[in-house]
């Protein structure tokens, strides 16, 4: 069985002390392909340099995370483009809007996330979208550019069956992570009612973690305790599920 985390946090200072260990486990658990999503300037460094180190396993991303816009969001915006020009990525990525923690660059979010998916379509790459208390805002955002091709994935989709309609309309895949486990989220009930071909899998490490695990470091390897439970959820085999959503990742990625 081939399983591919499409969204995890390998690079960070987390994972410093056994790192190689930690995606030594991804591969043992039959995960081959592990998605980068980039964040700001302090981390692009870390998450290159991995990539360089696993260039059959780890893929980067080039973005600006909407929790790390701020008065010199042009600048940072910047620094993003002269990497896109520079080479290729998997994805742009995370991109998005985040209304959970501050409000005071709600402005410049709309603009960063604006720029990044417009480069998304020149560049022809995917977009993987970072939403948190401001889905329908997102979604409304996404739709203009989805009518002119742009796809992709929302990461960490915990939302309604409402916006998981919108979102497969709009021809986005539905990111599940580790909040599927956990007994009160209400995830499962959702997707029981979406197709799975609309559906990826990703951890999200070292954040999410899922049950049995949660409350301690996520890594990529829990993956399978994802998977296990959408099994479940969808009434299928792990074989069945694992082909299924590899598929579909693959389907999203250029690489």
């Amino acid at each position: 069985m081939q399983f591919i985390d499409t969204h995890t946090h390998l690079y960070v200072e987390e994972f410093n002390n056994d790192r190689d260990a930690v995606i030594q486990r991804a591969l043992a658990a039959g995960i081959t392909k592990m998605y980068l999503p980039a964040i700001d300037a302090n981390t692009y460094d870390a998450m290159l340099q991995l990539e360089k180190q696993y260039p059959q396993n780890c893929f980067a991303m080039m973005g600006l995370h909407p929790c790390s816009v701020n008065e010199k969001v042009n600048d940072a915006l910047q620094l993003v483009h002269q990497y896109l020009q520079q080479r290729n990525f998997a994805a742009i990525g995370e991109i998005g809007l985040d209304f959970y923690w501050d409000k005071t660059f709600t402005q410049q979010q709309y603009e960063a996330f604006d720029t990044q998916m417009q480069w998304a379509l020149e560049y022809q790459l995917p977009i993987v979208i970072h939403t948190r208390n401001a889905m329908q805002e997102t979604i409304n955002k996404v739709k203009p550019f989805a009518q002119k091709g742009l796809t992709g994935i929302f990461h960490c989709f915990s939302g309604s069956y409402e916006s998981a309609v919108q979102i497969i309309d709009m021809n986005f895949q539905l990111g599940i992570g580790g909040v599927l486990t956990y007994k009160n989220a209400g995830l499962s009930a959702v997707l029981e009612k979406i197709p799975l071909q609309h559906l990826v899998l990703e951890t999200d490490a070292p954040y999410l973690t899922p049950v049995p695990y949660r409350g301690k470091r996520n890594e990529t390897a829990y993956l399978q305790y994802i998977a296990e439970h959408l099994a479940v959820v969808k009434r299928l085999s792990l074989e069945e599920l694992a082909a299924i959503t590899t598929a579909n990742a693959q389907k999203i990625f250029p690489i």
